[in-house]
């Protein structure tokens, strides 16, 4: 065998065994390697479910008693809704759509609505109103319990855009109950969306919009418009459709 070539295989066996004893083996995982002790989730109370009451960092928006942090949307005066003894709250026909008077962005709806029994007529003429969300995006108000219409424009659908994945609808006379995680849009410079607005909507305990990515505005007549904004009011809808109106109680909102 050649002597150079006899000693040039020695010299990279040599090394190949230098490379593996020089180093230290990597040091065995252990749990607390992937363990993090700070900072600490914020404690809270939770909502008591005999009570009915809200999360203890909730902002209340309807207590059953007053309605001091709404406006009327026409004049930003006083809200004009009706105020009732069983601390329900009941759309005026006769004045405009109220609103929130703080903004908001990314945040925890809750909110509780009712149809009233006795209501009558039929598709989008029957109970309906609506939670509009930063005041753009409408989450869909309608008694939908044994009442066809445009599957995108019954209870639980992003209106016009995305009807719910069921009909979780309880009966006229009974309370239905909305939990909304919403995530505010990012624009970029042109105003076009960077990040559009998602939604995950809750109707009764049930999912009905898993993480829908909002398209645009809520046309009643055309489609989604893509509209430049910032921090928005939680606007509830008062419907000129002639049923009787719908009840509100006990809504919340957790900034996120």
């Amino acid at each position: 065998m050649n002597k150079l070539f006899f000693a040039t295989v020695c010299l990279v066996c040599f090394t190949a065994v230098r490379a593996q004893t020089d180093y230290p083996k990597p040091e065995q995982m252990r749990p607390g390697m992937s363990e993090f002790w700070l900072p600490q989730p914020e404690v809270i109370t939770p909502g008591d479910i005999q009570t009915q009451s809200a999360p203890s960092d909730a902002i209340i928006l309807f207590d059953g008693k007053d309605l001091s942090a709404w406006e009327n949307v026409k004049d930003q005066k006083a809200a004009g809704w009706t105020v009732n003894n069983d601390g329900t709250l009941t759309v005026n026909k006769d004045v405009d759509d109220i609103r929130t008077r703080e903004l908001f962005e990314n945040f925890q709806l809750h909110i509780e609505w009712r149809i009233p029994v006795g209501i009558s007529g039929e598709s989008q003429g029957r109970g309906n109103s609506g939670v509009h969300l930063q005041g753009k995006y409408e989450l869909q108000i309608l008694d939908s319990y044994q009442n066809a219409t445009y599957a995108n424009g019954q209870a639980g659908s992003i209106y016009k855009q995305s009807p719910p994945l069921v009909n979780a609808m309880r009966k006229p006379g009974e309370w239905n109950v909305y939990d909304v995680i919403y995530s505010a849009p990012v624009f970029k410079d042109d105003g076009t969306y960077r990040i559009p607005p998602y939604v995950t909507v809750i109707h009764n305990g049930v999912l009905v919009q898993n993480h829908f990515a909002i398209l645009g505005t809520t046309q009643y007549i055309g489609f989604p418009q893509v509209v430049k904004h910032g921090a928005g009011p939680i606007v509830l809808q008062s419907h000129g459709d002639p049923s009787k109106p719908v009840s509100f109680r006990n809504i919340w909102i957790r900034k996120l």
